[in-house]
């Protein structure tokens, strides 16, 4: 048996068990000593790794640096510049507070400090080797800090036999390095791997986190991107989110920070999901750069020691501030209604906008391809004032007649300053359909492929949503009231509720003990069975809340009235029903998904076509 005396550790055991809370792996170290080195205030960070980071973790920052006696105590357990009192952790506006990581990343490695204030004689050097000083003495170096962390977990073999492959410590560095480089654009750095530079990143200007996500993953990444930019209830929501299409099928690129410190909270992924709810299938996930900013006092970071999580103190604010930027993001209005034949509608005028009709699909055999006149779409010049693509002229076989600009002066000038059309493109043509399902587009800048039944379903979904919203919900009374039972937590929130289940359209009384009886139900969900309904809303209430659980309910419904009556697959579609849906589908605030979340459209640019068939030069 142990003995039960109780006893105070050593100093390098206690070390050793803080290391394991703080140093995971490699990552680990970079994510720590790259706080540091911002909240020096460091402009320019360069990071060298050797082996994984097994051999080396090298960083150096030109920030404010440390004479000889504070470099001394940053190694010290809770020893920190960001923290005085109790009070300052109620307002923490630093990246790290803890004054654990330089001591834990020294209890488990070789290591070595340089650093130097602007205007030193010297640098001061100290070395450490598993917790144990070394040497300390002066040095000559530039003002800032360097910190090198060599032959990680070299005396805790139990660790060090837990680090994966090379490869694999190398991807987890390069995720962290990304999140810090997209936390902080205004920042410049770099990071070399064995001798080999990976990122060089210059600071970002104007428009710095779009130059820093473009220098990342390229200029095609940003385009399939949408700028963010939301401000309610005390938080600010901006960055960038990726189209529908341009989902993925995990989380890995979904870059959250709150405050500017990479973090994450249950509650932020309920909220992506949400506002991209009828945009995504539950299998993908959004691409995005999310920047939320809320009052230091608002906001707890002391969750976890290494701060991998966050607590809100308001956290219904800081999740409809989320599902609000999304879904403002996303949303595209329609295009001004115009004539075909390229000449604008009288000022004044109304233009009835033809829905699809239930088609008539006796036609087998579509007619050759047309050039097709889309309607002029508005582009916001830098002054916010709209102007129009001009409808194009085509000569023979469609292709823009010679002599002709492709698009409008203005709009073209319009387009080059960052402005958006409001549609998927500025003009097409429909070449046919494939397989008997797929219809073939070509516009300005490639080809598409769209799914007339996807299209068809998001067009109705956002008239019926519209229609729903303008006329409130008929209720219909059931012939057999229905008796539920629930767990004593969902009665309580159906009690609690009950107002706003009676506005959403249920009948609903208290029975007594955890039983309701429900006679009547929203007129659309008139066969879905009360006892399924309840459970839906519960769960819903119980997540989002009251609001939530409305428009949850409503758009399940909606979704499932627009399906059945889309055209179905496989159905031959007529060119003037294919370029009434082409028309309706542009015309839509979100033409990329159906409600589902199933691609609407495959795009494939020029550029992608000619790396496929060896012409670029």
């Amino acid at each position: 048996m142990p003995s039960t005396n109780i006893r105070v550790l050593p100093e390098n055991v206690v070390n050793k068990i803080a290391a394991g809370e703080v140093v995971e792996r490699p990552a680990s170290v970079l994510k720590e000593l790259m706080e540091n080195a911002l909240d020096a205030g460091g402009t320019r960070i360069d990071i060298e790794i050797a082996a994984g980071g097994r051999k080396l973790v090298a960083i150096s920052d030109n920030g404010s640096g440390m004479d000889r006696d504070n470099a001394l105590l940053a190694i010290e357990r809770h020893a920190t510049s960001k923290i005085g009192d109790v009070d300052d952790i109620e307002h923490i506006n630093t990246l790290g507070f803890r004054g654990e990581a330089l001591a834990a990343i020294a209890s488990v490695s070789r290591f070595r400090l340089t650093s130097a204030r602007e205007g030193d004689d010297a640098a001061t050097e100290v070395m450490i080797s598993g917790g144990k000083i070394q040497d300390v003495r002066e040095i000559g170096g530039p003002s800032g800090t360097r910190i090198e962390v060599r032959d990680l977990f070299f005396n805790v073999p139990a660790r060090r036999k837990f680090l994966r492959s090379q490869q694999t410590e190398l991807t987890h560095i390069r995720s962290a390095f990304m999140f810090q480089a997209l936390a902080h654009p205004e920042v410049g750095m770099s990071l070399s791997v064995d001798g080999r530079v990976l990122h060089r990143l210059a600071p970002g200007g104007e428009d710095a986190i779009a130059d820093r996500v473009r220098d990342l993953f390229g200029e095609d990444y940003l385009a399939q991107l949408r700028p963010v930019d939301f401000e309610a209830e005390g938080v600010r929501v901006q960055g960038y989110t990726g189209l529908p299409s341009f989902s993925r099928a995990d989380r890995t690129e979904q870059y959250v920070f709150v405050n500017g410190r990479a973090t994450s909270a249950p509650l932020l992924g309920y909220a992506i999901r949400t506002g991209y709810h009828s945009l995504l299938p539950r299998d993908r996930h959004a691409v995005l750069v999310l920047f939320i900013t809320v009052d230091p006092e608002a906001v707890d970071v002391n969750v976890h020691p290494t701060k991998k999580e966050v607590r809100f103190r308001r956290p219904s604010e800081v999740r409809d501030g989320v599902i609000g930027a999304l879904q403002k993001a996303l949303a595209i209005e329609a295009p001004a209604p115009m004539t075909f034949d390229g000449g604008a509608a009288p000022e004044g005028a109304s233009i009835p906008h033809v829905a699809v009709p239930e088609l008539q699909l006796a036609i087998n055999d579509l007619p050759p391809a047309r050039a097709f006149r889309y309607p002029r779409i508005p582009i916001q010049t830098a002054e916010g004032h709209p102007v129009a693509v001009m409808d194009q002229p085509f000569g023979p076989g469609g292709m823009v007649a010679p002599g002709e600009p492709a698009v409008d002066a203005a709009a073209a000038g319009a387009a080059a300053e960052g402005g958006t059309p409001a549609a998927p493109w500025s003009w097409c043509r429909v070449l046919g359909q494939v397989g008997a399902l797929y219809v073939v587009l070509e516009i300005e800048d490639g080809m598409v492929l769209m799914d007339p039944h996807a299209a068809h379903e998001r067009v109705l979904y956002e008239k019926f949503m519209q229609k729903f919203t303008d006329g409130g919900i008929a209720t219909q009374s059931l012939l057999v009231p229905d008796t539920v039972e629930l767990s004593a937590t969902d009665a309580n929130l159906v009690r609690r509720h009950s107002e706003v289940l009676q506005r959403m359209g249920v009948g609903i009384a208290d029975f007594g003990g955890d039983s309701f009886v429900i006679d009547a139900v929203p007129a659309f969900l008139a066969s879905v069975k009360p006892a399924q309904l309840l459970a839906e809303i519960v769960r819903e209430l119980e997540l989002g809340g009251a609001s939530r659980a409305r428009g949850k309910l409503n758009e399940d419904a909606i979704i499932q009235a627009s399906c059945k009556a889309a055209v179905k697959s496989r159905d031959a579609l007529t060119l003037d029903e294919i370029e009434q849906l082409v028309i309706d589908l542009a015309g839509t605030r979100m033409p990329y998904t159906c409600p589902h979340g199933r691609p609407t459209l495959i795009y494939t640019s020029y550029h992608e076509l000619n790396r496929k068939f060896g012409r670029e030069h």
